[in-house]
């Protein structure tokens, strides 16, 4: 599949929109495993006795990480031609499938997401400093809107150095968040409807805003590293590592 002009502004901007990538069985299937894992933060919750459990926060944000784990029908979408083909024009002819989530933002109000690069949450939770920057695939289950808090990006022309270097980020105490930029820029909106994929590389800034509607805003989360990544010190396997693809070629499929 040719992705030419997405290809060309993911290496220039550091990030793309495949629309509606996903649509029919695929966003079927993410759609289906969801409010099973927005249940399993809630259970997750309720047995330490709080609100708030690293990002997730009851009723207005839920992150619900490694879900492919518990959910194996999850990989028919992680190691789709789909996904191979949009690896192939953002991260290269080399890919391993790194961590998956669901974020899940609650309606009226459901939290805002401050700026920052997801290199700066492998850093900042202890991940090695090092790592080559990987590809987030930001794939929305309902039409992502302003209203509803969809993605903002600030592209690499926008702030050079976010392309080469992993900025310092700050823990907001209040909501666990890391904060890596505090300028005043905008940003690109996104809005993007259903099962559609936006690609971005694991150094470029974005953010996202409240959820102002009477619905859940759900998102499904898919990330792919460039070569394994090993944790600092122990050197041991840090997520996952399952090959996508190998100089090219698809050698996983769900």
């Amino acid at each position: 599949m040719g992705f030419e002009p997405q290809r060309q502004q993911f290496a220039t901007e550091g990030y793309a929109v495949f629309e509606r990538a996903l649509a029919g069985d695929l966003l079927d299937l993410l759609r289906d495993q969801c409010a099973a894992f927005v249940a399993r933060e809630d259970a997750r919750m309720d047995a330490a006795g709080v609100e708030t459990l690293g990002l997730s926060h009851r009723g207005k944000r839920y992150f619900a990480n490694e879900c492919q784990r518990e959910a194996p029908e999850l990989r028919a979408m992680l190691f789709s031609q789909t996904m191979a083909d949009i690896c192939r024009a953002t991260l290269g002819e080399t890919a391993y499938f790194f961590f998956d989530q669901y974020v899940v933002k609650g309606p009226e109000g459901g939290l805002p997401f401050g700026w920052h690069q997801d290199s700066g949450y492998v850093v900042g939770n202890g991940g090695p400093a090092d790592h080559a920057p990987y590809l987030t695939c930001w794939c929305p289950l309902d039409d992502a809107t302003v209203e509803n808090g969809t993605v903002r990006v600030l592209p690499f022309s926008q702030v050079p150095r976010s392309r080469e270097a992993i900025l310092p980020h700050e823990r907001q105490p209040a909501t666990n968040d890391l904060i890596g930029w505090r300028g005043d820029e905008a940003g690109v909106v996104l809005e993007v409807p259903a099962g559609s994929v936006v690609a971005f590389s694991s150094h470029l800034l974005h953010t996202t805003g409240a959820n102002r509607t009477d619905a859940l805003r759900r998102v499904y989360l898919a990330q792919y590293t460039p070569e394994v990544m090993l944790n600092p010190g122990t050197r041991r396997l840090r997520r996952n590592a399952v090959p996508l693809l190998l100089d090219g070629v698809q050698v996983t499929r769900g």
